[in-house]
């Protein structure tokens, strides 16, 4: 302030004056006290210095720890994006693998149910192959009683019929032959 009051003092003191003015006293008018100049020169060294003391090194210790957190949380993303990329990779095998192994199973589940079929239709035809044996038995067992019954039969009508034409009686031997004569000229 002071020197500013100076500043404008020497200014008035031009404007008023009607001659020319000598450099030095335009000089002593601009600066008139130099132990005032370099005391105030001298705060303001001192201004500056305290300025970078209190203001710039903090100010700097600032910027570069938020400079530092700036590079680590870059940092921190690259590895988090690898850490994804590794991860979405490995999903993707997996579902590739799961994809592989459920076609397996399916191609298997295909080979267990056609094995499967094929030991039912074989089965089936073991189980019908016997019930045609049993019913070709049964059957033959039945033609057989069939043709026991029409022997009895034929044997009791050629024993009545022979015994009706003789009028006698036959014993148990005659009517065997009697019967078994008979038997061989029906066949």
């Amino acid at each position: 302030m002071n020197q500013l009051g100076s500043l404008l003092v020497v200014l008035e003191d031009v404007a008023s004056s009607s001659g020319p003015i000598e450099e030095k006293d335009f000089i002593n008018k601009l600066i008139p006290n130099w132990t005032s100049f370099v005391t105030q020169v001298a705060a303001l060294v001192v201004m500056i210095i305290i300025v970078l003391l209190i203001g710039y090194k903090p100010l700097k210790k600032m910027l570069k720890k938020r400079q530092d957190y700036i590079e680590a949380s870059i940092r921190d993303a690259e590895v988090a994006k690898k850490q994804a990329e590794r991860d979405a990779k490995q999903a993707e095998e997996m579902i590739i693998s799961s994809k592989k192994e459920a076609s397996q199973i399916l191609k298997t589940a295909e080979l267990n149910a056609a094995s499967r079929s094929e030991e039912m239709l074989a089965e089936t035809n073991v189980q019908i192959a016997k019930m045609k044996q049993e019913a070709d038995k049964d059957i033959e067992r039945s033609r057989q009683e069939a043709l026991d019954d029409i022997h009895d039969e034929i044997v009791s009508v050629a024993l009545s019929a022979t015994s009706e034409v003789l009028k006698r009686e036959i014993n148990e031997k005659d009517n065997s032959r009697i019967v078994e004569d008979f038997i061989k000229d029906m066949e």
